[in-house]
């Protein structure tokens, strides 16, 4: 019999040599299948974590409100934001986790003053980009636009800008407004109080429809990303109506009891229980690889564009999955692009425990950006931002004009667990004292960074 994929050799040897060679090929067909399955599933159950500690919970210190109303956070984000990995904290947010059944959603943007940047990301419950209002997609004009659920029809009500169409019932509305300085909190708060959002019946001035029937939301568990993956991937796909392109991935699925608001049973031992955990623990693994290995590596920094709506993954869902554990909710890189860095000079994973690092920015060789850049500090185990003694979590171009500049125009940043010293604060972007994950963020980036021509510098292992 020939093997379609590597298989773990245990797991190889039991379907093998211990059964029927007819019964061998089913499990193995399992095995894949449910592989095949988890990294389907993965982004979705990662945005299922985000949706139910925001807006269901209410008992979570990450719960923000409830569906279908704005919630801003008048600061950026800190180590006390948990639910995302990888969050900017740079922008403040403000968020609108969508309810579809009912009815279309409108939102409204006030106008925004010429060079502030700002955006609105429109994402659904596969991780996709379905949509994008804000700076580069629309300007910063005043507006109103219309988020319609699956199955939804009609035309564009009057007063409307843009109608945009989601796959699926729920998803997440994401705005990042710029804050310039600390002293600028007060001017995004206003921004923010412009933003709006009600039923298409409300802006209509129409009676509402009969509201959506109530959820019984399954708690969110660490185990949702293991054994019990299946178990809540049947929960969600039944807000995820079938599209043709997934027709016969959705079959292929039902084979091994995935099936959309029905009960996930995991198969029994000696029925295929084996083969399904592997899946599952392969299918992590290879979602792993594939975001160690994204796009192309220059000085230590992994640049890629791994976000995008359906036809920009055209089916590789692993790519998907990857970029969901990278950094859930990332931009399509015309509005942001994101390298990581994952090696120093002498080709060593960071490490604060180990190390200090430098990372200078020549003379006029900035990240190439339409808007602003970052360099953001996050703990290497858990993505997250880490708790610091000067409470600092990234550095950007604007606080350049706060930082010291060396002699020949070069800016040096100090990437270390402990301060550089007194002369060279300014500079210092704090590290854990472990695993470190160092994330650039270049909003709307130039074409000199997304064709490569610009280059990261390369961050320098130094003595602690």
């Amino acid at each position: 019999m020939k093997l379609r994929s590597a298989v773990a050799g245990a797991f190889a040897l039991a379907v093998l040599s211990a059964v029927p060679q007819a019964q061998a090929q089913k499990r193995l067909e399992a095995y894949e299948t449910a592989k095949e399955a988890y990294i389907y599933a993965f982004p979705m159950i990662a945005g299922y974590k985000a949706m139910y500690q925001f807006s269901v919970d209410k008992t979570s210190s990450q719960y923000k409100g409830g569906f279908n109303q704005i919630h801003n956070t008048a600061h950026v984000f800190t180590p006390k934001d948990t639910a995302i990995v990888t969050p900017n904290s740079d922008t403040p947010y403000s968020m609108i986790q969508l309810d579809l059944r009912a009815e279309p959603i409108v939102f409204c943007v006030p106008e925004i003053e010429k060079g502030r940047y700002y955006s609105v990301q429109l994402t659904d419950m596969y991780a996709f980009n379905y949509g994008y209002v804000g700076t580069r997609a629309t300007g910063n004009g005043a507006g109103c636009y219309m988020i319609a659920g699956p199955g939804w029809s009609g035309d564009k009500p009057a007063g409307i800008a843009k109608t945009f169409s989601s796959e699926t019932q729920f998803g997440l509305v994401i705005f990042r407004t710029q804050l310039f300085n600390p002293a600028d909190i007060d001017n995004v708060k206003k921004i923010q109080a412009g933003y709006k959002v009600m039923p298409l019946s409300m802006f209509l001035g129409q009676p509402a429809p009969p509201p959506a029937p109530p959820i019984d939301f399954p708690k969110f568990t660490d185990d949702a990303f293991k054994l019990k993956a299946f178990d809540y991937l049947n929960f969600l796909l039944q807000f995820a109506p079938e599209v043709p392109a997934e027709k016969d991935l959705r079959a292929k699925f039902a084979t091994i009891g995935i099936v959309p608001g029905k009960p996930f049973t995991m198969p029994a031992v000696g029925e295929g229980k084996v083969a399904t955990e592997l899946g599952i623990k392969e299918g992590f693994e290879a979602i792993q690889k594939r975001r160690n290995e994204i796009g192309k590596r220059e000085n230590g920094w992994q640049i890629s564009k791994p976000f995008g709506d359906r036809a920009f993954y055209n089916g590789d869902y692993t790519l998907r999955a990857a970029a969901a554990l990278a950094g859930i909710y990332g931009n399509d890189a015309v509005e942001a692009l994101y390298p990581f860095a994952a090696a120093d000079d002498k080709g060593e994973k960071l490490d604060g425990s180990k190390h200090n690092y430098t990372i200078t920015f020549p003379s006029g060789g900035f990240p190439p950006v339409n808007a602003f850049w970052s360099v953001t500090m996050y703990d290497g185990k858990t993505q997250l931002l880490i708790d610091n003694p000067i409470n600092r979590y990234l550095i950007n171009s604007p606080m350049l004009t706060n930082m010291k500049t060396n002699p020949d125009g070069s800016v040096t940043i100090y990437v270390q667990n402990a301060s550089p010293g007194s002369d060279k604060e300014s500079n210092w972007l704090p590290a854990p004292n472990g695993p470190v994950y160092m994330v650039m963020r270049l909003y709307l980036p130039q074409q000199a960074a997304l064709d490569g021509t610009w280059k990261p510098p390369v961050v320098v292992q130094t003595s602690k």
